[in-house]
């Protein structure tokens, strides 16, 4: 009996994309999924590893599992790391296309390899998830027998654009020197989309650049998948689920995120955390506003300069996370002289913090974001209204679903002309006082009670978990 058991709990290998805003939800995924009967194998870079370690109050003992806390709850989730052919020095980010090359031609073969000795070692893994930005989970989880799974970390909407680039090229959106600028009303699902609201990646016009080459490859990967997880809800996105979920089996299950705002005890931190709370607690409710650009993309001199003129025309006190690469990587005084003198108690600069725990706090009243799909997710929880500055990538998009499509924050520009001061001042405090925040927060309070519902005992979300669990024994015992 106790052999039947072990035959039938299934153990995944888990590979996110090594940036900060993959890993959380992958680890939030292997999480949920050991909650419930599987074994997890978790791999990651050595240099985010070294990066995670690194951020950690204590560091000087160093951590060699992140998972180990997790294993001591109780749950069976084992960890690995991987070379992704860079030396640990070398800056992956002021040196992009170089990475994203070796993470196209190098990176693969140390996954494989990794892989084939874990299968061989342990013959009960069944199942591979790995990011769908990776190039090559179809040919490894076919070399091995495993169970190819998908998992999408953004929303719903991008995943549909990017699956349907054969028609955005037939239709001229994108492939074209003279691009077509008709609204895009041709992809199932997905209503009417104008061209501007394209991922960024779809907006260039090197049309061989290293980044494009991988997502090319991704998603023609991503159609051979046996399944697709998405951190989306079902309610929000349920055209474009159900359109996608004809072309293959596909689950939303977000959001993948523990429920309460509490310190995860799986440290996924690339930088050290500053604590806010003693700051937050002697603020009004709903006072504060928070701003925060991620962990990754770059912010020109001159958009901080409007924004920080822009706080101080708003007269709203504030909590602004200004990475050190925030603008570049050789600039470090990138605020206006003096700026620090004027902000005195209204404001707090810090490197990074930990956001859910900060937008949690009942201070806080609104969320200047880049638009990152987590940063959404975890705004739409806490119930903070935002106001929107994307700067590439799936930014753009993500953008249209919160302003366009559920109504739950601002444009902080039109995103054609270059932000100004009095602008940001203005659109600040529509948010945080005016007739429009008390419309934002109604309608926020909304979605944060289908999310809620989504996550219920009977809510899509966990349906739709725990049929794909189901589903995914079936098709083991199927392979077997």
């Amino acid at each position: 009996m106790e052999e039947d058991n072990q035959c039938t709990k299934p153990h995944a290998i888990l590979v996110p994309l090594p940036l900060q805003g993959h890993v959380i939800p992958f680890t939030n995924l292997a999480m949920k999924l050991a909650s419930n009967g599987f074994t997890i194998t978790f791999v990651n870079t050595q240099y985010i590893h070294h990066q995670i370690t690194k951020s950690q109050p204590n560091n000087k003992t160093k951590q060699d599992d992140i998972f180990a806390a997790a294993r001591k709850s109780g749950l069976d989730i084992r960890y690995k790391t991987v070379s992704d052919g860079f030396p640990l020095a070398f800056n992956r980010f002021q040196n992009l296309d170089q990475f994203l090359e070796g993470h196209l031609h190098v990176y693969p073969a140390h996954v494989d390899e990794l892989v084939g000795d874990l299968v061989q070692s342990d013959p009960s893994i069944t199942c591979f998830i790995a990011d769908t930005f990776h190039t090559w989970p179809e040919t490894i989880a076919n070399k091995y027998n495993l169970v190819n799974i998908s998992f999408w970390t953004e929303p719903a909407l991008v995943l549909s654009i990017y699956y349907h680039l054969d028609l955005l090229r037939q239709n001229g959106h994108f492939g074209s020197h003279d691009k077509c600028e008709d609204i895009i009303d041709y992809i199932p699902g997905v209503q009417a989309i104008e061209p501007k609201d394209l991922m960024s990646h779809l907006q260039a016009t090197d049309l061989l650049s290293p980044m494009l080459r991988i997502i090319y490859k991704a998603f023609h990967e991503i159609k051979r998948a046996d399944f697709i997880l998405i951190n989306t809800v079902q309610e929000l996105e349920s055209e474009t689920l159900s359109a996608l979920h004809e072309k293959q089996p596909t689950y939303a299950i977000g959001p993948v995120f523990p429920s309460k705002t509490t310190k995860s005890i799986v440290a996924t931190n690339l930088m050290s955390e500053f604590d806010c709370t003693q700051w937050l607690n002697a603020k009004p409710h709903g006072s504060v506003l928070f701003i925060s650009f991620g962990s990754y993309a770059q912010v020109t001199t001159k958009d901080i300069e409007e924004i920080a003129h822009g706080l101080l025309l708003s007269k709203v006190s504030f909590i602004w996370v200004l990475r050190p690469d925030t603008t570049s990587y050789e600039e470090s005084n990138i605020l206006p002289v003096g700026f620090d003198d004027e902000i005195k108690d209204s404001g707090m600069i810090v490197p990074w913090c930990s956001q859910v725990k900060v937008l949690s706090h009942p201070a806080v009243g609104g969320f200047l974001t880049h638009c990152g799909w987590n940063s959404i997710l975890e705004s739409m929880w806490c119930g903070v209204p935002m106001l929107c500055f994307p700067l590439w990538t799936d930014q753009i998009t993500n953008r249209k679903l919160v302003v366009d499509d559920w109504g739950i924050g601002l444009n902080i520009c039109d995103g054609v002309k270059p932000i100004t001061r009095v602008e940001v001042a203005e659109k600040i405090n529509h948010v945080m006082s005016g007739k429009l925040g008390h419309g934002l927060q109604k309608e926020i309070r909304n979605v944060r009670q289908t999310m809620e519902g989504a996550l219920a005992l009977n809510g899509s979300s966990q349906k739709n978990f725990f049929q794909f669990i189901s589903d995914v024994k079936t098709k083991v015992q199927t392979r077997n």
